[in-house]
């Protein structure tokens, strides 16, 4: 069983039968109380994160755990077909496994997955990815005004808001977690 000083940001633990990994925590101490230590949990396999504190989640265990980069190779219907970097294996993924990112993915790019006993536990992405604008409104010169956006639909299906001197063809990088501008990618 693993210690509060070994907790760390992007551990993987089992708890009551459920494997977690740790998105943040935190110590918080109020006066002469022991310190409390605060945990942000997300569930591999599709759950939603929780946050608790390190005595209501009493013991955990550290599961062993590898980063694999795949290359994203293309979509089978509803599933995506990835290859490892390393032994040109081919995995195909349901559209559960990767839940919020399809609209960031791009063929050809690589990908790091996290793995758990040599099974594919979730995909990591990126803080943000470039992709290609397929359909947007003409180039407007907005007078100065730097807070103006329209409505902008990039190659991998997602619509998104850009500035107003971006154009079809330009590559754009976004925000995965809230598909917000990044700036244009040169």
């Amino acid at each position: 069983m693993s210690q509060t000083d070994q907790l760390h940001k992007g551990m993987v633990i089992r708890h009551e039968g459920h494997v977690y990994t740790v998105l943040d925590y935190r110590v918080a101490q109020t006066g002469k109380q022991r310190p409390t230590v605060h945990v942000k949990l997300g569930a591999l396999g599709g759950g939603r994160s929780t946050e608790r504190t390190l005595d209501e989640l009493g013991k955990f265990e550290e599961v062993a755990s590898e980063v694999r980069q795949m290359q994203y190779l293309y979509a089978a219907g509803k599933d995506h077909v990835f290859m490892d970097n390393e032994t040109y294996e081919q995995y195909t993924l349901g559209a559960d496994m990767l839940e919020d990112a399809k609209p960031f993915l791009v063929e050809e790019e690589t990908y790091r997955f996290l793995t758990i006993d040599g099974q594919i536990a979730s995909l990591q992405l990126p803080s943000t990815v470039a992709l290609e604008v397929v359909d947007t409104a003409p180039v407007e010169h907005s007078g100065g005004a730097s807070n103006v956006y329209k409505e902008a639909k990039l190659a991998s299906g997602v619509t998104v808001q850009v500035p107003l001197f971006i154009k079809n063809g330009d590559r754009i990088k976004i925000k995965t977690d809230n598909k917000g501008y990044q700036g244009k990618e040169h």
